[in-house]
């Protein structure tokens, strides 16, 4: 980031298209301090900002610097920001032994309100098999990454839709509903009962489904499904108890591991497709 005006900035904005800043979980942004060996992130103050005069509803956040830039300086930020529920399931609805396969929407040029002078896009897919994706020149695809750019001399809230169709197995896994139950005893005990409502968010299972070919060929049947459930414990507790619609889950591991806390894995009676609710 280059300072060209006249004064000293102590401000600099971020944009995100309303497409994007429906789905922001986190935005954090860093700047490099010192040099060589000796340089430290340090964590600057991000907030969202309103403006009015907003172009095409753009969601802004302000990126507070440590120290104000003055004119013809320049500066590094590093910036992360999170999007939840940004992959669309496509087709919608697979059969056991389907990959399952998603929309990714985005742009190749970042949405900006400053003048960027270059710009480069890297997208990487979490497999090599991609079905197919916008170009833009110039831009190419080599395995899992796909590169738009370099881009040069674009005006202010430039923006090039793009739209990637790629294979993705991860389980989309939310929870809907979690209540907490907390009760302390005159004994100074603590007991905590969770209760979680699970939803499988990406593609709908259809069809029969076949427990036989699901155990005896994990990998080709059921790949995006939620075969377990991972929770890690504080290492002190104990008398852990845990079912869910059906009864108690009977496959189960709880284990204590080299990080100093216990490690409860859990086989759900009925495997996650759909919807689950565990306590």
């Amino acid at each position: 980031v280059e300072n060209a005006g006249s004064t000293p900035s102590s401000e600099v904005l971020l944009s995100f298209p309303p497409t994007q800043a429906d789905h922001l979980a986190t935005v954090e942004a860093l700047v490099t301090k010192g040099k060589r060996k000796k340089t430290t992130l340090v964590r600057l103050d991000v907030k969202q900002t309103e403006l009015p005069d907003a172009p095409n509803d753009a969601k802004y956040f302000t990126i507070y610097l440590a120290n104000p830039l003055k004119s013809g300086e320049s500066t590094t930020i590093e910036v992360l920001y999170l999007l939840t529920h940004s992959q669309e399931p496509f087709p919608a609805e697979i059969a056991q032994s389907e990959s399952q396969l998603v929309y990714y929407r985005d742009s190749a040029l970042i949405l900006s309100p400053y003048h960027i002078k270059q710009q480069t896009t890297f997208i990487k897919t979490p497999s090599t098999k991609v079905e197919s994706f916008t170009r833009v020149e110039p831009s190419n695809r080599a395995g899992t990454e796909i590169k738009y750019g370099p881009y040069e001399d674009h005006p202010p809230y430039s923006f090039s839709p793009i739209l990637i169709h790629f294979e993705n197995n991860s389980p989309f896994a939310v929870v809907e509903e979690l209540v907490r139950e907390v009760e302390i005893s005159h004994w100074g005990n603590l007991q905590i009962t969770e209760q979680y409502t699970l939803v499988h968010a990406g593609a709908r299972h259809k069809g029969v489904f076949s427990r036989v070919d699901y155990q005896s060929r994990p990998t080709l049947n059921g790949a995006s499904s939620l075969r377990y459930l991972l929770a890690r414990l504080p290492p002190r507790v104990h008398s852990v108890y845990y079912r869910d619609e059906i009864g108690n889950i009977s496959s189960s591991h709880l284990r204590t591991d080299s990080r100093k806390y216990l490690q409860l894995s859990l086989l759900a009676c009925k495997f996650l497709f759909e919807r689950f609710v565990l306590a």
